[in-house]
């Protein structure tokens, strides 16, 4: 990226946020804060009305950079965009974002509007396996909650349970993992942190008070420590070659680090806090896999062995 792009990139930067720290535009365009300070020098000299507080960071004093054309590579991640809301979101996000691809669309070069249209249906994602992603509709109320800092109200059912109570949340953030949306709260009925899957919210209301964001956790500082709160364990194993192939993307689930080549075998290390879970997989490659450490994952596999053996034996029987 030549200088001049940079500064406009810059610029564009920091109209994206009230306040921008000069360590994150080093960071994002891979300079060194000396340069930052070069460049925002430059853009203050071409009347660019850049304030500055010492710590805290740069931002714009009544200044707005006119509408900039999107590069054809920018335009095509717009179709990825798209077709991962479309098959990953809920209704409430999929019309929000179709309206502004309308309106980024419409500032578009003719020649990237027809690559768009070209590129779109050549590009898919497979859907849940479920079916099309349920959230109910809720995901745009939680995500305006979250940024206005507002305190939500809910009707939940529990997963395990199935009881069914009123809550008063403050929305820390939203988290998409093991093929659903989950809402990370602080629950003003329990005091704590909560992981609230947002599909079995049943009715959902913002009621407008503002709570201080200052006084709860980031999402980042909830995730960091629901994962330190959970021990680590070394695992090593041995895979015949034979079924290497079949681990595919798999063994990164279960913390894969590093493997050695040993001839007609491979083995792997792996580090996890779900040894059950990890035993479980495990047992679906028979004799092809055995395991060096833990003892504790060795014993774990023997129980399973022993519980399928006696399952089937005694159907035998019957």
């Amino acid at each position: 990226m030549n200088r001049l792009h940079r500064l406009t990139a810059i610029l564009i930067h920091l109209q994206t946020k009230r306040v921008v720290r000069a360590q994150e535009l080093a960071d994002r365009f891979g300079i060194s804060l000396r340069t930052v300070y070069r460049d925002v020098r430059s853009l203050e000299e071409a009347g660019v009305p850049i304030g500055a507080e010492a710590g805290v960071g740069y931002f714009l004093t009544d200044y707005h950079l006119p509408p900039v054309m999107f590069t054809n590579a920018e335009a095509g991640a717009l179709v990825f965009a798209a077709k991962l809301i479309e098959n990953w979101a809920d209704e409430s996000v999929q019309t929000a974002f179709d309206s502004a691809l309308y309106k980024i669309k419409s500032v578009l070069k003719q020649t990237d509007q027809e690559h768009l249209d070209e590129l779109a249906p050549q590009v898919a994602i497979q859907k849940p396996v479920t079916g099309k992603y349920r959230a109910g509709g809720l995901l745009n109320t939680i995500q305006q909650a979250i940024g206005r800092q507002h305190v939500l109200r809910m009707h939940y059912q529990a997963g395990y349970t199935d009881a069914e109570s009123w809550r008063e949340v403050e929305p820390v953030g939203l988290y998409h993992y093991s093929m659903a949306w989950h809402l990370i709260a602080f629950c003003r009925h329990r005091q704590d942190y909560r992981d609230f899957r947002v599909d079995r919210i049943h009715e959902l209301t913002d009621t407008g008070q503002r709570f201080a964001r200052h006084a709860r956790m980031t999402l980042r500082q909830y995730l960091d420590q629901m994962h330190s709160d959970m021990p680590l364990t070394n695992v090593t194993v041995v895979f015949d070659k034979s079924v290497v192939r079949f681990l595919n993307d798999q063994r990164h689930s279960w913390g894969f680090s590093e493997e050695e080549d040993l001839g007609d075998r491979v083995r792997m290390h792996l580090c996890t806090p779900y040894l059950w879970g990890l035993a479980r997989w495990l047992l679906a490659f028979g004799s092809s896999v055995t395991v060096e450490s833990p003892d504790e994952l060795q014993g774990i596999l023997q129980r399973l062995a022993r519980d399928i053996q006696a399952h089937y034996l005694v159907e035998a029987e019957v």
